[in-house]
C-alpha cells in the first residue's frame, strides 16, 4: 500500500515538471535572449526588420529578368555592389556565395544567389564579373602557388578575364555547361536601398552580405571579409527552424 501511495506520488511530480519546467526554461530564455543568439548569429541580426517586396525587384539584364521568378519563395544570400564597380573585395565576396551555395548540399535547391547592383556599371565591367563568378572557382580546387597568384590578379577589376584565360580555365568542358549561371543580377527599387543604407547608417561597404528569408525581410548581415562557413552556421540554423522556402 505504502509502496502505490510513493508510485503516485512520484508519478504526479513527474507529470507535475513535465507541465511546469518547459514553461520555466521558456520564461528564462525569453528574458535572457542572448544566450539563444549568442551562440548561433555569426552575423549581424537586423532589427528593426526591412521588408521587401518582388516590386523591389528589377532584373538587371535579360537572364536574371527572364529568371527573377525565383526570388519568389527562397531564402536569399544577397552581395551588394554599391557603387558603379566592383573592387576585389566584392567581387570575392561573390565568389564565396558560389562557394556558401555549394555547401548547403541538400538544402541548396531551398535557396538562391543574388547580386544587387545600386549604381548603374558599365556592361563590358559587368560581363566580366559574370565571366569571373562561373571560372575562378576553378582556380581554388587546385591551391597550388601560381593558381592562388592568379587567382588573386584576376580579382583585380583592371585584370580581365581574356578569351585564352577562359579556354584553359574551361578545359575539356562544354562552355554551354559550364558557364551557366546560378547568380541572378537585379536593380532594386529606391526606396529599397534607401532601407539598406538606412541599416547601415550610411553607405554600404564593397564586400557587404545580407540574408533575406522567403518572405522578403532582411534578417540578417554580414560585414566585408565574411567566412563564408560562419554564414553557412547561421543559415543552415535559420533553414532548419524555418517552416517556409
Amino acid at each position: 500500500m505504502i509502496n502505490q501511495q510513493l508510485k503516485n506520488r512520484l508519478i504526479l511530480l513527474g507529470l507535475f515538471g513535465m507541465t511546469v519546467i518547459p514553461f520555466l526554461v521558456a520564461w528564462g530564455l525569453s528574458k535572457n535572449t542572448a544566450l539563444v543568439t549568442g551562440g548561433v548569429n555569426k552575423g549581424q541580426l537586423i532589427a528593426p526588420v526591412v521588408a521587401t517586396d518582388r516590386a523591389n525587384f528589377v532584373g538587371y539584364d535579360a537572364f536574371s529578368a527572364q529568371n527573377i521568378g525565383e526570388i519568389n519563395g527562397h531564402w536569399l544570400i544577397v552581395n551588394v555592389i554599391p557603387q558603379d564597380h566592383c573592387a576585389a573585395v566584392c567581387l570575392e565576396a561573390i565568389l564565396k556565395t558560389k562557394q556558401l551555395r555549394l555547401m548547403l548540399n541538400k538544402e541548396l535547391p531551398r535557396t538562391r544567389r543574388v547580386v544587387m547592383l545600386l549604381k548603374d556599371v558599365p556592361e563590358a565591367a559587368a560581363k566580366q564579373y559574370w565571366l569571373k563568378d562561373t571560372l575562378l572557382w576553378r582556380l581554388r580546387q587546385s591551391q597550388t602557388p601560381q593558381d592562388d597568384a592568379l587567382y588573386s590578379h584576376l580579382l583585380a577589376e583592371e585584370n580581365p578575364l581574356d578569351e585564352a584565360m577562359a579556354a584553359k580555365l574551361l578545359g575539356s568542358d562544354k562552355p554551354e555547361m559550364a558557364l551557366a549561371s546560378d547568380l541572378l543580377r537585379i536593380r532594386p527599387g529606391l526606396g529599397l536601398i534607401k532601407n539598406l543604407t538606412d541599416s547601415k547608417k550610411g553607405d554600404i561597404p564593397d564586400g557587404m552580405l545580407f540574408l533575406i528569408d522567403p518572405l522578403g525581410n532582411l534578417m540578417m548581415q554580414y560585414a566585408p571579409g565574411f567566412d563564408p562557413y560562419q554564414v553557412k552556421s547561421d543559415l543552415m540554423h535559420l533553414l532548419k527552424i524555418s517552416q517556409i522556402g
